[in-house]
């Protein structure tokens, strides 16, 4: 097996050229050898990965036509999982096990996926680097020394290195493509509402979408195909038909698109591989058909301080239900009452899970939420405006993924670190927009990346975009 796409593994699981026993012992024997390197996985299903692809194999025909039978795929731990823990890479989630599935893992086990593991994130999501998960930081897999990015860092590492085949993430704003854009694999952030959230623990439940990270664009696209649609259980998720994604992917579609650069994007402190790769991405794209001019848009620094006031204050609400009793360590199983204590509040949160729980309650208590919450959710409706407007006459916007190559552990000291790291998605992601990241070239021997935006539930326009510059990238023109 050669870091296989799930199209390729499919095609030698259903001609039998691999078992899919002998698929799960490969990720699983390269997890054993090399995640002690990058520490992407907090839980590997060692076992019950075992039992499902000999249950699989055993009944070939009967599960063969499933469309994800027998890949093995690595999920954030931040979705729920019947009877595998569900952390949120925190201390105060240490032996939480939940009872039910995300609606998400339902549809992928409807499909016969196997659920290698649980891979690492900055806790609760809140971050940019993957270094403020309780079960340490996860490595860049290009470059031990570098950041793999955040929040779904763990997917993304694992998938660059081969740990899965396809794994899942989250994006809150911009923990989808900043991680997929450091480490060099695709990342798909699909529209708000069109892949459902029940079962997802909750960060900004107004900015949170689950989407897939992949090996290429049209595994991307086979993923969305089967994780949206609307839920019952998610009154936030859309009733929009789903496509069939992957069928609809046309390396000619990009031809008589018209595409939007935002000027303002591009005089952000972007590094210059970043632009050079950037330039060169624009260069394909024009040649493939599509126009593209530069436009102008709202400040990105608007977006940054809306999304630290208004994620911050959506934390501050959605972490009050930890508090020590109803999840994890609340058993004082050994009689001894320090074991109860490690779980509340004071201890089982890191530093950044209470930095952003403490801004968010300052931002919504009394005599400020006049000031700070509520004027951020107004200047928000104002981004929101003015992206709708852009894309009412362009089909697309694109910009690098983010301003620079993968960054390190010092430049994260920083407390608004993740905001700028972000600083090109955030805008979209508060608009509840698709985006998607494919890598566009490399910069001093690391990933860079380049985000397609597009329209409201149309994502097969920015995969058709992706799709025509990866194959083009592919050939060598």
């Amino acid at each position: 097996m050669d870091n296989y796409t799930i199209t390729q593994l499919r095609e030698k699981l259903l001609s039998k050229e691999i078992s899919v026993t002998d698929a799960v012992k490969y990720y699983l024997k390269r997890i054993s050898s090399l995640d002690k390197e990058i520490n992407s996985y907090i839980t590997v299903c060692t076992e019950s990965a075992l039992e499902k692809a000999k249950e699989l194999d055993r009944n070939f025909d009967k599960v063969k036509e499933s469309k994800l039978f027998g890949i093995p795929i690595a999920v954030k731990d931040v979705f729920s999982t019947k009877d595998i823990p569900t952390t949120c890479a925190s201390h105060i989630l240490d032996s939480y096990t939940p009872v039910y599935n995300a609606t998400v893992i339902e549809r992928i086990l409807k499909e016969n996926a196997i659920i290698l593991g649980k891979t690492n994130l900055d806790e609760f999501c809140h971050g940019s680097s993957t270094i403020t998960s309780y079960y340490g930081a996860t490595r860049n897999p290009i470059n031990k020394e570098y950041l793999p990015g955040g929040s779904s860092g763990g997917s993304s590492a694992a998938t660059a290195l081969d740990l899965c085949t396809t794994s899942l993430g989250t994006e809150t704003a911009g923990s989808i493509r900043l991680p997929a854009s450091w480490c060099g694999v695709v990342g798909l952030k699909p529209t708000y509402g069109r892949v459902p959230r029940y079962g997802v623990l909750a960060m900004g439940s107004s900015l949170d979408c689950p989407g897939p990270i992949t090996k290429d664009v049209k595994d991307s696209a086979y993923m969305l195909g089967i994780i949206a649609g609307h839920d019952t259980n998610d009154f936030t998720s859309s009733k929009e038909p789903v496509h069939d994604y992957l069928s609809k992917l046309d390396i000619k579609g990009v031809k008589g698109m018209k595409l939007a650069i935002p000027k303002e994007y591009l005089e952000m402190d972007i590094e210059k591989g970043v632009r050079d790769n950037f330039a060169q991405m624009v260069k394909i794209l024009k040649e493939l058909g599509a126009t593209v001019e530069e436009i102008p848009i709202m400040n990105p620094k608007f977006a940054m301080a809306v999304y630290t006031l208004t994620c911050r204050s959506e934390v501050s609400s959605n972490l009050a239900r930890y508090d020590g009793t109803r999840y994890g360590l609340s058993k004082d199983t050994d009689g001894n009452i320090q074991e109860f204590y490690k779980a509340v509040r004071g201890e089982g949160f890191g530093k950044e899970a209470k930095r952003r729980i403490m801004t968010g309650t300052f931002s919504l208590s009394a005599g400020y939420a006049d000031e700070y919450f509520k004027k951020a959710e107004k200047v928000r409706k104002l981004i929101k405006e003015d992206l709708e407007n852009i894309l009412k006459t362009y089909d697309a916007i694109i910009s690098p993924t983010t301003p620079s190559i993968a960054l390190k552990d010092k430049d994260a000291d920083n407390p608004l670190f993740g905001e700028m790291a972000d600083i090109l998605a955030e805008g979209s992601s508060e608009a509840g927009l698709p985006g998607l990241s494919i890598p566009s070239g490399l910069s001093e021997c690391m990933p860079t990346g380049i985000q397609f935006i597009g329209r409201y539930f149309d994502e097969q326009s920015i995969l058709n975009l992706g799709y025509s510059v990866e194959s083009t990238l592919k050939a060598g023109v």
